[in-house]
């Protein structure tokens, strides 16, 4: 394998070459020779990648992927597909409640799976089993098979007590929490943005004091057992404001925004359109400022994907009966442009963070370094057709639009993604 990559601006600042345009020579898997100056030998294979960005491959701490149990919403090999073509070279499976990972042989067989495909997929197993909030599962099994880390996804852990525990049991195991937060005493069954918009909607609406008092909840209990936490997709500027502050008292906290969340506000749910229906909820123009401005800060972390497929029955229905969620694998890069996101932060948020909260190495772009990297030219729009889907399930608010910020090619390792026309 003989690859040379043309023209590339590189985004890595573990590379001599940050900021620098440069050829890329890569050979059976490792970067053999960068500069401005290197030439492709005879046997290379060319790809001109002028005006792209080289970053390392991103990677998703936030995604569904129903194999095994839920194969009808994704496969291990879809969701690797579909990855690849967001720029993803790792993914987090994360546990879900109707497939909950809480074995040992369920973390081999995804592993063992993931194998065969072109991307990292690591599974982190369930904190409670059946995500139920009451038992703890066997985490160190599941570590000691892989897992990389422990959630119960969008599920929020009620009772304080067992919060206490699994954050107690975790920390003495060496292993890290997400939790998603929300107060399901205040959000109860609703499902949009509490706020004067709707009230003109007529439906009950889920205050962002659901989410800020779990946050507040979970903090106190990470500063009481000197335990990191990861929070999950956080919706709020009230959220943000006191993640900075805990961070500020030393607080061992991390955390996340949904991709989705920089682009919509809750006016979008005025149409009653499905598609749009994802939890936390969309809020208000005021939250939306605080979380881009969040991520600019350092308060915010990473940004994921929030995958969540589902068959086209559960998401065409009324707005109250459908299920949440949207896939967002393949147009986590588009909503990260569009949100005004420069390539050093789109890096930073979507190829380091989530590789150092996990512990795991982080990709260089650097001669000697295994390929890991992924091109994508920002200003450049394609069609998010149907055939350019590659998840199973196609539960997508863009799907048939032109999006901004096209993934050309991916190398990880020995393996390689182009796009075609």
């Amino acid at each position: 394998m003989k690859l040379f990559l043309r023209g590339l601006k590189v985004a890595d600042p573990n590379s001599e070459f940050n900021e620098q345009t440069v050829n890329i020579r890569i050979v059976d898997g490792k970067y053999e020779a960068l500069g401005p100056a290197i030439e492709p030998s005879k046997s290379d294979q060319i790809i001109d990648l002028s005006e792209c960005v080289a970053a390392p491959g991103f990677f998703d701490m936030n995604c569904f992927i129903g194999d095994p149990g839920l194969e009808t919403k994704e496969e291990i090999e879809t969701a690797a597909q579909a990855a690849v073509a967001g720029g993803y070279t790792g993914i987090l499976n994360l546990s879900q409640k109707k497939s909950s990972i809480e074995t040992k042989s369920k973390v081999d067989y995804i592993l063992q799976k993931a194998s065969r495909t072109m991307v990292d997929i690591i599974p982190a197993g369930a904190i409670s089993k059946h995500h139920e909030g009451k038992d703890l599962t066997e985490m160190y099994d599941m570590q000691k098979a892989g897992a990389l880390a422990f959630s119960d996804a969008d599920q929020a852990i009620q009772d304080d007590g067992f919060m206490s525990r699994a954050l107690q049991y975790a920390k003495g195991i060496q292993a890290k929490l997400l939790v998603y937060p929300e107060n399901a005493s205040i959000a109860g069954k609703s499902q949009i943005h509490e706020s004067a918009h709707s009230i003109l909607m007529g439906m009950k609406g889920i205050p962002a004091i659901a989410e800020e008092l779990q946050i507040a909840r979970d903090l106190c209990l990470a500063q009481y057992h000197d335990a990191p936490i990861h929070i999950q997709t956080i919706s709020s500027a009230g959220s943000v404001a006191l993640i900075k502050k805990a961070k500020k008292d030393g607080i061992k906290v991390t955390c996340e925004v949904a991709a989705h969340q920089l682009n919509y506000t809750e006016e979008i749910n005025a149409g009653f359109d499905s598609h749009y229906k994802v939890k936390p909820p969309f809020r208000e123009k005021a939250d939306q400022k605080a979380l881009i401005q969040g991520l600019k800060d350092g308060v915010i972390d990473i940004i994921v994907s929030q995958h969540r497929p589902h068959e086209i029955e559960f998401k065409k229905l009324e707005f109250e009966q459908a299920a949440y969620g949207i896939i967002g694998l393949q147009t986590t890069l588009h909503y990260a442009l569009k949100a005004g996101l420069t390539s050093s932060l789109i890096t930073e948020k979507l190829a380091l963070n989530p590789r150092i909260i996990l512990g795991l190495a982080i990709p260089k772009i650097q001669v000697e370094e295994f390929a890991n990297i992924v091109c994508y030219h920002p200003t450049q729009t394609w069609e998010y057709s149907t055939a350019r889907n590659y998840s199973k399930s196609a539960n997508s608010p863009l799907l048939g639009q032109t999006l901004t910020g096209l993934v050309k090619t991916v190398v990880h390792n020995t393996k390689i993604y182009s796009y075609e026309q």
